[in-house]
């Protein structure tokens, strides 16, 4: 049965751009029938710790003796990494925040990214995630289309694009909605229209995306 990982990670569980868009996909995927099921993680909700063990980068296998895990801690990470291993497609909200990620997002990304597990290093070469699915949703409060001389400050998804796409072999596509403070920024105002007309779209993308992705 295809299954579906949903985390979010906005700080805003009333009034998010974000969750509006993971919330259409979900939409889209739950419409296929009942054997497309999902597990969902609210990262701001239940947010993973900082990484409490440098050795936790590594495979169980690939650690020093002297490098000894919390059990607590190796299970946490555990729990993280069967959920992950266990999608065949993961859906990730992450809105931009000071130019970069959500650091409930980034911590979780510390649990999942293993050298040895997820991963390739020495011996060990396989990437357990490689071809799967991944779907970025990015928000924005204001504008960094490719031609714009803030296109260079987004520390959202380039980071997100490296990790799943170049490491562990996903295939990412990103969905963005911009400008989603336009309605409470007064010298945005004449960007409301076009805030709005991107947020529609990105949802409307993100439904029909859910009802095709494999």
């Amino acid at each position: 049965m295809p299954h579906l990982l949903h985390l979010d990670s906005s700080a805003d569980p009333r009034t998010s751009s974000s969750r509006t868009v993971t919330a259409a996909f979900l939409r889209g995927w739950r419409d296929r029938g009942p054997d497309f099921t999902v597990t969902s993680r609210d990262l701001q909700a239940d947010p993973p710790p900082h990484l409490p063990d440098a050795a936790l980068h590594w495979s169980p296998r690939l650690r020093t003796p002297a490098e000894v895990v919390d059990p607590a801690a190796e299970a946490r990470q555990r729990t993280y990494l069967d959920e992950l291993l266990a999608a065949d497609v993961l859906l990730v909200g992450a809105p931009m925040y000071n130019w970069s990620l959500p650091s409930t997002l980034k911590a979780w990304i510390d649990h999942v990214h293993v050298l040895g597990t997820t991963v390739p290093f020495g011996d060990y070469e396989a990437r357990p995630l490689a071809g799967r699915a991944a779907v970025v949703v990015s928000s924005r409060g204001a504008s960094y289309d490719a031609e714009g001389e803030q296109a260079s400050w987004d520390h959202t998804v380039p980071p997100l694009e490296l990790v799943l796409g170049r490491s562990f072999g996903m295939t990412v596509s990103v969905i963005t909605l911009q400008l989603t403070l336009a309605d409470r920024v007064p010298a945005m105002a004449d960007l409301r229209g076009r805030a709005a007309a991107e947020a529609d779209a990105a949802r409307s993308f993100a439904e029909e995306l859910a009802e095709r992705i494999v």
